[in-house]
């Protein structure tokens, strides 16, 4: 017979949205535009700046190359720093955004760098800003594969969350840990697996969907 209840099933998926909700917003927030900023100073970009382009390049592979765990104990003064506490929920966001914030930016570089040169020639003949070319031009064209970038990048988010269980961050993968784990209840480790399944997939399922119809919305349009 299992220990876990309902309600901490319940109250373990809350802090699971919580943490990749919030987490996935601010990193949304900074990577989108680490990316555009990696596509427009890139050798050939729209306004190649290969310093800068070399310098964010750069940081955007070393955040990176680190694993969750080692990046979230790494930073654990930080994190003291910004929430006052190494534990909880609001703890675990701050390893949770630098973890997924160059990840965004990285997958929605390559997903920009699939615009055809052709769509930037148009807005070129037509006059267009810096400005006018990546929110008329480059954005729109790079919308159904955006939205697949960030359905990888939350089900990735998904997967760290579940890690961060190990320094009690709350969530689904603490509860597994605590109770599937430590307190050998199978059961419970069962429903908790099954439960991340059936989340993934619905993400993904999601996903796919938006991604198909912004797809058809631009080829409507062509």
């Amino acid at each position: 017979m299992s220990r876990v209840t309902p309600e901490m099933y319940l109250n373990a998926g809350a802090e699971t949205a919580y943490m990749v909700g919030i987490a996935l917003a601010i990193g949304a927030l900074i990577g989108i535009p680490l990316a555009l900023l990696m596509v427009i100073t890139r050798p050939g970009g729209l306004r190649p700046q290969p310093a800068i382009y070399q310098v964010v390049n750069v940081v955007v592979n070393i955040l990176r190359s680190l694993p969750f765990v080692i990046l979230m104990v790494a930073i654990v003064p930080l994190t003291r720093l910004i929430t006052g506490t190494s534990i909880g929920t609001t703890a675990a966001l701050v390893p949770l955004t630098i973890y997924i914030a160059p990840f965004v930016a990285r997958l929605i570089e390559q997903s920009l760098l699939e615009v055809s040169p052709g769509i930037l020639e148009a807005a070129d003949s037509m006059g267009a800003t810096l400005w006018q070319t990546i929110r008329y031009f480059i954005l729109p064209e790079a919308k159904a594969s955006i939205i697949l970038a960030l359905t990888t990048a939350t089900v990735g988010l998904i997967s760290a969350t579940a890690m961060a269980g190990y320094v009690g961050g709350g969530g689904v993968g603490d509860l597994a840990l605590s109770y599937g784990y430590q307190q050998f209840d199978t059961v419970a480790m069962v429903i908790t697996v099954i439960i991340l399944i059936v989340v993934v997939q619905g993400i993904q399922s999601l996903g796919n969907y938006l991604s198909r119809r912004a797809y058809l919305s631009r080829r409507a349009r062509d």
